[in-house]
């Protein structure tokens, strides 16, 4: 199963000077999916244990659009393995005297990937998968 979300990055998100956003943007995404991956795989939200590893791959801009998709790789009696990645759909242009300029890319771009695992103990699981 995958789930995915796609969201514009607004001005509220940048973090650093040229609109640029912080990487734990990309990972509050992730644990958004893997809530999403947890409900439906064992109807709770679990916990999220820890990232395994974490790729930041290019830069994410106020205005871009974010395509973040999640799955669960392995399950364990408690344990869900997930792999995440995020990618750049449409760019801002951030072209001179063109503030609202944009751009659909023809190729998306990876911004970030990861691999983490989340918990759902036994008692909260009410789903069978």
């Amino acid at each position: 199963m995958e789930v995915l979300i796609r969201l514009r990055i607004s001005e509220h998100d940048a973090h650093y000077a040229g609109g640029l956003v912080d990487g734990a943007k990309m990972l509050n995404l992730f644990g958004d999916l893997a809530t999403e991956l947890l409900i439906r795989q064992d109807g709770d939200e679990g916990l999220f244990v820890g990232y395994e590893s974490v790729e930041f791959r290019a830069p994410v801009y106020a205005g871009d659009y974010i395509e973040a998709r999640g799955k669960i790789v392995a399950v364990g009696n408690t344990s869900r393995k997930m792999e995440f990645e995020a990618l750049k759909v449409i760019t801002s242009a951030r072209l001179p005297n063109q503030d609202s300029a944009a751009d659909v890319l023809e190729k998306p771009v990876l911004v970030c990937r990861a691999t983490g695992t989340c918990v759902v103990p036994k008692d909260k699981q009410r789903k069978k998968g």
